[in-house]
């Protein structure tokens, strides 16, 4: 569906989706498409629907309305546009008609069985040779073609930069890194553009510290209002021949003999400025003249390396903005989910107060009862899903203490031997007889085999003759520790198969949460395990827990007191 996304602004990070013929955009609460940016009028623009797409209309706001920049009245919008109201920033994706061709049809992967007679590697080369486009004696003989190389080799470390962190702070310092590295400059910065105000914060400062230099660097603001406004990088050479600037203005009075200062031009705008300069003080400048440092070419150079910086910052920041949607939107989905259940629960917990408070009007033992039962039940029920919550909302080390597995698994087995009567369903516990004693958290594990084996039992409600078998075994030359659970329940389809781990899928209607696997799942993986699954639709599922773990005391064999079958 076609949508509007807020990069910037006070609304960053929502998607607002474009599901009617007209929506409006404003600050007023009235509008489908509210803004709670003070610069918006109340009834600002609107985005109507029509055969040839979504247009952007002005309602005659105060401070305008923007597409790509640019003032527009009436605007076709097309997917990636950017869109401005106020200080509010957002991207228009389309759902412009996805070509017709079956890519499936056009392109097949051949088995490695059946490779093509004659198709075999010839040769191949790795990312760091790949950027060596010309040899060392290419150089020798052209100056020309040298300073090339030496520039593309600048963008290629800056294009690396760019795509290994998305740190900001480390990835401008790296970018300052690689200036002075490749231009003769003896003092640089880096500043973006504060979201909140507009103005021009500091991030990266650098100076050479040549000769004990060490003097403030001060920055004309007249430099940043040209650049910022013009979107122009300028070079300055000699203040004062240049007609551009005040021959009283502050250039002249810092002594900067030579200054680069490049805008940090992104896909939707200005995020910085990078500014460099060679500093001579005032009273050296006459005793010193030497021939310019920068040339058009540095500037230009300066000029791409402050895109590519750029394009990270806006990346960065469309990336937080999806992180912060994502975390919205889960939190959303969160407290639904969880109000839903807990819900189910009060209610089932008043049922139960009513047949209590019934009972004791009454002077009735057997309602009492039977109230205080479901009451014990629900409880149970809000015990489990707290214990879930916290279990995976917070990471932690399993704490590993020498525990035998047949006991941990042993009490879960008598946990659910009421639930299973109930069910109708059959459980069978074998324990290994050879089970040393291991090292692991049983706490932990105990809540994870818990979640499976109850996860077994509802499966085999609906079965004649339900049945859950539960063992435990240990391999000694791979040092792993086992427990599976086999029913013969409904079985799971393979589709379903890769979504029972994820948080909030549940096959059990409202009574179940859709924690449970996922716990036991980060249960097993904190231990350095994982689980398996093995179904059958109409058949029935084995789940494996499977976990390296120490042995305790290899002398020392312990056994659950349990009658197997």
């Amino acid at each position: 569906m076609a949508s509007l996304f807020v990069i910037k602004g006070r609304d960053q990070g929502k998607r607002f989706e474009l599901d009617a013929p007209v929506l409006g955009l404003g600050r007023d609460a009235k509008n489908p498409i509210q803004l709670h940016d003070s610069e918006v009028s109340r009834r600002h623009a609107q985005v109507v629907r029509s055969d040839e797409g979504f247009s952007l209309v002005d309602l005659n706001s105060s401070n305008g309305t923007f597409v790509n920049s640019k003032a527009v009245s009436e605007q076709l919008l097309r997917s990636g546009d950017r869109v401005q109201l106020g200080r509010t920033l957002m991207i228009f994706t389309g759902n412009e008609e996805k070509s017709s061709i079956d890519l499936a049809e056009e392109i097949a992967i051949i088995d490695r069985n059946r490779q093509p007679e004659g198709s075999r590697i010839i040769t191949s080369i790795g990312q760091e040779e790949g950027s060596r486009i010309y040899t060392e004696a290419d150089f020798a003989n052209n100056p020309w073609l040298a300073r090339t190389r030496s520039n593309l080799q600048i963008m290629y470390q800056t294009a690396l930069a760019v795509s290994h962190t998305l740190d900001i702070d480390q990835l401008l310092q790296r970018i300052m890194e690689f200036i002075f590295e490749w231009v003769e400059t003896d003092r640089g910065c880096i500043m973006l553009v504060d979201r909140d105000t507009e103005e021009l914060l500091p991030k990266v400062f650098r100076h050479r510290r040549r000769g004990g230099d060490s003097e403030k660097m001060r920055i004309s603001q007249t430099i940043l209002d040209y650049v910022l406004q013009k979107q122009e990088g300028v070079l300055t050479s000699d203040a004062r021949e240049d007609d551009r600037w005040d021959t009283g203005a502050s250039i002249l009075k810092m002594g900067v003999r030579e200054a680069i200062c490049v805008p940090m031009q992104g896909r939707y705008d200005i995020v910085g400025i990078i500014y460099i300069d060679t500093f001579t003080a005032p009273g050296q400048m006459l005793q010193n003249r030497q021939m310019n440092k920068f040339t058009e070419e540095h500037l230009k150079l300066m000029i791409a390396i402050a895109h590519q910086a750029a394009l990270a910052v806006e990346d960065t920041s469309y990336y937080s903005a999806m992180v912060q949607a994502e975390r919205l939107a889960a939190v959303g989905q969160t407290i639904a989910t969880l109000s839903h259940h807990v819900k189910n629960i009060l209610q089932g917990i008043r049922g139960g107060s009513y047949l209590i408070e019934e009972g004791l009007k009454h002077d009735k033992t057997e309602l009492i009862r039977k109230g205080w039962g479901i009451v014990e039940k629900n409880q149970e029920k809000i015990s489990n899903l707290v214990m879930d919550m916290l279990t995976f909302s917070k990471e932690r080390q399993p704490e590993r203490v020498p525990a035998s597995l047949n006991e941990v698994v042993g009490d879960v087995v008598e946990l659910m031997v009421t639930r299973a009567a109930d069910a109708g369903v059959r459980l069978v516990w074998r324990p290994a007889e050879d089970l040393p004693s291991l090292t692991f958290d049983p706490d932990a594990l105990h809540r994870a085999i818990l979640n499976v084996v109850t996860n077994a039992i509802d499966a085999c409600e609906k079965v004649g003759e339900g049945c859950v078998e539960i063992w435990t075994g240990y391999d000694f030359d791979e040092g792993s520790a086992l427990v599976a659970v086999r029913d013969n329940g409904e079985g799971i389809p393979e589709d379903d198969l890769r979504k029972i781990f994820c948080v909030f899928e549940s096959r059990k209607g409202s009574r179940g949460t859709g924690l449970g696997l996922p716990v036991s799942q980060k249960i097993l993986r904190e231990h350095g395990g994982d689980i398996r699954v093995e179904s059958v639709p109409d058949v029935g599922s084995t789940f494996f827990l499977e976990f390296p773990a120490v042995v305790a005391n290899p002398a020392t064999v312990t056994i659950a007191d349990f009658q197997q079958e």
